[in-house]
């Protein structure tokens, strides 16, 4: 568990310290000129406005960086410019909270919605969150306005209608106390195709014996009123008309009903668009039939309750209708017939807050729709917003009932609301840039189709407040040719430089440029910077680490050499492409070390003496050497039989180098004991020892030491050898006599012992056989008679 604990801990470390340099640098790249330009890039970044917080050669820029970083140069918190965002809530409202038995309130009395204004000041990058809390009020008030199509398909569902109004505020008394409910009719454009333009026909454009009224593109029968019995004395007044195409006008319809408030007497209260029809309909561009080529312009322009401008302005399109619904806090509810059920649903998924309802072939099941539709619509609350300004974002997330929570475009929505459920939305604004005047922006935040919203402020920040604090036209810059500000020059239009000190119109480039390259050469900066006023600022890494320096910045801390993948091997510094070791470190990359502890041998000698110790290596002096310290020999004979002959030679004068003894054998000192036992043992010494046992050529055996004891070898021998007795002849002889004569013995007990089993085997043979013989007594075996019987084979018998 403690290595897995260690593992998270590294890898958490690591990505901190990836994030911070990835954050870093984007500081950095943006060469940011001013205060004000730095801030803007991320939210990471701050500016240090020290006045002597560069060094000769860095550039402006260089005051731009991550906060950590500079930190870590030197930079004081105080002189640190990182001005942040914040949230003011200005109106706060909380939202209503009734009791069955409290008075009734007025609609601008109700708030579902907190709070309702805020100002929110914005820094590039850092966004500001904030709450919305929205609660659907109880007994809220209900404006419905019932458009249908009085086509002549739709005959039989008008008779239904006419008692709707009655019907229609009993069932609604449910549900709010203050209802109102109107009603609008259309058919189509009257122009060819839609309908005959024949005399005839346009005043009744039925056939047959029908009566009918003249055909008309919407017409507002109704004001929304919450006299029940009114919209039945006037829905009873109504007569069904016609058209020849079986698509109808109904968008020109809506977008009049949506946009006409004043005459339809919307309120700022709920409010329900129920569009009645069982065919389909015309959208923009199908005005072209009949030669109608203007948009709709969206605008009002009813005149005696009738829409006047159908054959001037096209149908409006999908997009144009969603776009004023939602402006004006409709929400629409289609009651269409089984037979378009497929097209009005794809419209619904168009058009927010919306639903769809099958309606009967006679319309008679219209208030049972209606009230199912109101009650999915009112159970769901979708956030929209305004217009953002260029730059800004938004997201929502939306804690919901339970504790549900939706992210991504389910965070605008909360679904099965109930009456006095409480849902919390959490938003966050956040500005990318700044806007090109630097003023202020105002959005709205709403439900759809509830008049309450949400008014935002956007204030930004667009610079440091140490900018407020400049000096123009400052003698620090260039005899006033900038503004001082946060620490460094902003030059004017038409200077540059560090200090302002060059105009760009007097200087030319090539004579700024010729102060730039290093020996004449052909490179500016080395390539690794700008010629600015004739002054080479150097460029900036991802790696705020890595820096490039001098004069033409022909130097840098980053292109040294390497050793184990580490610059300098991790033993000094990178100085102008120049590795500059610490103490005991030598070489071009820091990798050789002048200690020669590492090379020392378990027995105290440098490299076991086979050796030379370099860089803290032992690079042995024989190929058969091996090892860290030279150590190991898969050759060599082993320590013993190596250092025999010279003990042989030195102790007893004799062995192969008996004749070169003096010369050969003189590297260790020799110490004679009397006995075995006083030989050094290797727990009584703290330094490698070895016991060896060797035989000389007369088989004379003769033990000693090897040891190494302070770089002194030392050999501890046995003076007298241990040389095996001669052998006893005559136990010899007489062991061997003894010997062939029992052999003989043996071999004579042998064959008598074979030959008594042989003979007992063939007496009982005998006596077997004998056993087994028949002898008859009448009758001599070897008895032959004298008479011989002739017969004649001729002789028949006559």
């Amino acid at each position: 568990m403690d290595l897995r604990l260690l593992l998270i801990a590294t890898l958490s470390a690591s990505l901190s310290g990836s994030w911070a340099q990835q954050e870093g640098s984007i500081c950095i790249k943006a060469n940011a000129q001013s205060c004000g330009e730095c801030i803007q890039v991320s939210e990471t970044c701050g500016w240090c406005s020290d006045e002597k917080f560069l060094t000769v050669g860095q550039s402006k820029s260089a005051r731009c960086d991550d906060l950590e970083s500079l930190k870590k140069r030197n930079c004081k918190p105080e002189n640190i410019e990182n001005p942040r965002g914040n949230t003011v809530i200005n109106t706060n409202k909380p939202v209503t909270i009734r009791n069955s038995n409290a008075e009734k309130l007025k609609p601008e009395q109700i708030t579902q919605i907190q709070p309702q204004k805020l100002t929110l000041t914005l820094r590039s990058g850092e966004p500001q969150t904030f709450d919305l809390t929205f609660k659907r009020a109880e007994d809220y008030p209900i404006d419905l306005y019932y458009l249908m199509d009085l086509s002549f398909s739709m005959k039989d569902d008008l008779e239904n209608v006419k008692n709707l109004g009655t019907d229609l505020m009993r069932e609604m008394q449910e549900i709010t106390s203050d209802f109102r409910i109107g009603f609008g009719s259309f058919v189509e454009k009257t122009v060819m195709p839609y309908i005959s333009t024949t005399p005839a026909r346009l005043i009744n454009p039925c056939t047959g014996n029908q009566n009918c009224t003249s055909p008309f593109s919407y017409k507002n029968v109704l004001k929304l009123t919450n006299k029940g019995d009114e919209f039945n004395r006037l829905v009873s007044q109504q007569q069904i008309s016609g058209n020849l195409d079986s698509p109808e006008g109904g968008f020109d319809a809506i977008m009049q009903v949506a946009v006409c408030e004043e005459q339809i007497g919307w309120r700022n209260v709920t409010r329900l668009l129920v569009f009645s029809t069982d065919a389909g309909f015309h959208f923009a561009g199908d005005g072209k039939l009949g030669g109608i080529v203007l948009p709709n312009d969206g605008k009002c322009h009813l005149e005696n309750n009738m829409y006047t401008m159908s054959h001037y302005y096209d149908y409006p399109s999908i997009a144009h209708l969603v776009q004023k619904l939602s402006d004006h806090n409709i929400q629409t509810i289609f009651a269409v017939t089984e037979e378009f059920q497929p097209v009005y649903k794809e419209l619904k998924n168009l058009i927010p807050k919306s639903a769809v309802g099958t309606l009967s072939s006679n319309s008679s099941n219209v208030i049972k729709l209606i009230i199912d539709a109101y009650n999915s619509l009112s159970s769901e609350v979708i956030l929209e917003n305004g217009r953002l300004p260029e730059g800004v974002s938004i997201t929502y997330k939306s804690i919901c009932k339970n504790g549900v929570e939706g992210t991504g475009e389910n965070g605008r929505k909360c679904s099965n609301i109930s009456i006095g459920d409480e849902v919390t939305f959490k938003i966050s604004i956040e500005s990318q840039k700044c806007p090109s005047d630097n003023k202020s922006e105002t959005i709205t935040i709403k439900p759809l189709g509830f008049t309450e919203e949400v008014e935002v402020v956007l204030n930004f920040i667009c610079d440091c407040q140490c900018a407020k604090s400049g000096e123009l036209n400052s003698m620090k810059c260039s005899d006033g040719h900038g503004t001082f500000e946060c620490g460094a020059c902003k030059c004017n239009d038409g200077r540059i430089g560090g200090l302002c000190e060059c105009s760009k119109d007097e200087v030319r480039t090539e004579d700024l440029d010729a102060n730039c390259r290093k020996d004449n050469g052909t490179d500016i900066c080395s390539n690794n910077g700008d010629c600015v006023c004739g002054t080479c600022e150097c460029k900036k890494r991802e790696n705020p680490a890595e820096v490039y320096s001098g004069q033409y910045c022909e130097c840098d801390n980053f292109n040294c050499d390497r050793s184990n993948n580490k610059l300098c091997g991790g033993h000094g510094r990178c100085v102008c492409r120049k590795c500059v070791c610490d103490a005991n470190y030598t070489g071009s990359a820091c990798d050789c070390s002048m200690d020669s502890s590492t090379c020392l041998a378990k027995n105290g000698q440098i490299c076991n003496g086979r050796g030379i110790c370099e860089c803290g290596i032992c690079k042995c002096t024989s190929a058969k050497f091996q090892g860290p310290t030279c150590e190991i020999c898969p050759t060599c004979p082993g320590v013993c039989p190596e250092h025999k002959d010279c003990v042989q030679c030195r102790a007893f004068q004799e062995g192969e180098k008996k004749d070169t003894c003096e010369r050969d054998c003189s590297y260790f000192e020799l110490i004679k004991v009397n006995d075995r036992v006083k030989l050094p043992q290797p727990t009584d010494q703290n330094f490698p020892l070895t016991h060896c046992k060797e035989r000389d050529a007369n088989d004379c055996w003769f033990y000693y030491t090897y040891a190494i004891r302070n770089r002194t070898k030392e050999v501890y021998v046995v003076e007298s050898l241990e040389c095996p007795a001669g052998p006893d002849i005559i136990p010899i002889v007489a062991g061997v006599v003894a010997g062939i004569v029992l052999i003989g013995l043996a071999l004579l007990l042998i064959w008598k012992l074979l030959m008594i089993i042989h003979d007992r085997r063939e007496f009982a043979k005998f006596e077997k056989e004998k056993m087994n013989a028949k002898w008859d007594a009448s009758e001599n075996p070897i008895y032959k008679s004298a008479v011989t019987t002739v017969i004649n084979p001729k002789y028949e018998g006559k």
